[in-house]
């Protein structure tokens, strides 16, 4: 519990601090929010992507009469449910219809409240890290009254902007080693990465979800930290660690998921239980976070490449699969059961690996009637033309535009 005085001067000093902080890089996202009355608008991602400055931005741009609240500040440990009704009073008096709260689910019962500040004729934006215990509240409270949006780390086109690049190999090859997260872009520090790769895995979900083998949970993210593109199955990753059933490697991986730290994608099958049951390829959220936190003493700017190229599909669909049948082919991008890319990614093309590059996107081309793909590379261009089908050779930094 915490009292009405220290609410309001919670209230006080984060509003002081936002007037004092730089707002920093305009986010691509912000002119994509919509400006909602009867529903709620949901910013996750994954922690220090910038949802926080987002809401800064949204406030100056928008509402700058909103309250701002942020949940994680240490002082508001002690705020229990029962503390709404002294948040109502300090809402009452500020006369604002506008609230941004940020990180609120780790409330109890705050969809409750934010159901009621709806209907009550308030705008309301929350964020929030953890995409499972957003939908899963979101769902039972606010079914039909909100509306979500991800925030990812800087795109290329935000890291290019930042740092006054233009689009080359050389500030592809930049960004691909140093990632999006921006205080990391700012200061450069590998401290930072580490302290949010371990912030999660504690915070985020040891400390939640009540896991006590932390030691097992570490290992098994850094294991798949190094590991991006390639494959794995719960059975398989079970053997490796150790672990007790695969049903704990399961719920480790979800719990990874959740918290957008990665991200798993299935094999392409019309069968749902085959997708299920198929090895599936790891994926994380940032490379500049691969590159810091990986356990892998070898460079593999190729996997590294692959990732970016996921990453880059993933803030605009979520639809994506990889092929695999006698060739694989990296991504299969479905928008409502249409098919809209078929996508293969190789680092240097070269006389060594052009046939089975080529063969497994031809492959992919026929088996769903397509008659174009593309082959992301990092700074080569080509055409291929083969049976009325046709694969363009793009460079990475012209993609990822």
């Amino acid at each position: 519990m915490i009292d009405q005085s220290s609410i309001n001067q919670i209230l006080a000093a984060q509003k002081q601090n936002l007037l004092l902080k730089d707002s920093g890089l305009q986010r691509e996202a912000l002119q994509n929010l919509p400006d909602l009355t009867s529903y709620a608008l949901i910013v996750s991602g994954i922690r220090r992507c910038g949802k926080s400055t987002l809401l800064f931005q949204l406030l100056k741009e928008r509402y700058p009469d909103a309250l701002y609240l942020n949940f994680e500040d240490p002082r508001l440990y002690e705020f229990e449910r029962k503390d709404f009704i002294k948040l109502d009073k300090a809402i009452n008096e500020t006369k604002t219809k506008v609230l941004l709260f940020d990180e609120i689910q780790i409330i109890p019962e705050w969809e409750r409240y934010a159901r009621q500040k709806l209907d009550e004729g308030f705008k309301l934006v929350i964020t929030g890290s953890n995409a499972s215990l957003l939908s899963k509240e979101l769902g039972t409270k606010l079914t039909g009254r909100h509306i979500t949006k991800e925030l990812f780390p800087f795109s290329y086109r935000e890291f290019n902007s930042f740092n006054k690049l233009t689009p080359s190999t050389d500030s592809l090859l930049q960004y691909l080693h140093t990632g999006g997260f921006p205080e990391y872009v700012k200061q450069q520090a590998n401290e930072i990465l580490n302290y949010v790769f371990e912030d999660i895995l504690i915070r985020d979900i040891a400390v939640r979800y009540g896991i006590r083998d932390v030691k097992s949970l570490q290992r098994l993210a850094l294991y798949l930290i190094s590991n991006v593109g390639k494959l794995v199955t719960a059975t398989r990753l079970k053997s490796l660690f150790e672990v007790g059933s695969t049903n704990t490697i399961t719920e480790y991986l979800s719990h990874l998921e959740d918290t957008y730290l990665l991200h798993l994608v299935p094999k392409f099958s019309y069968s749902l239980r085959k997708q299920m049951v198929n090895p599936r390829k790891v994926y994380a959220i940032d490379t500049g976070m691969v590159s810091v936190n990986s356990g892998s003493f070898t460079e593999d700017s190729g996997r590294l490449l692959e990732n970016l190229v996921y990453l880059h599909l993933r803030r605009k669909y979520k639809d994506i699969y990889y092929f695999s049948e006698k060739g694989e082919c990296d991504f299969i991008v479905f928008e409502k059961d249409t098919l809209l890319e078929a996508i293969q990614v190789c680092f240097d093309l070269n006389s060594d690996n052009i046939d089975r590059e080529l063969d497994g996107l031809w492959e992919a081309l026929a088996f769903f009637n397509s008659r174009t793909g593309k082959l992301i590379t990092l700074g080569q261009k080509d055409r291929f033309e083969k049976e009325g089908r046709i694969i363009e050779v793009i460079p990475s930094y012209e993609f990822l535009q």
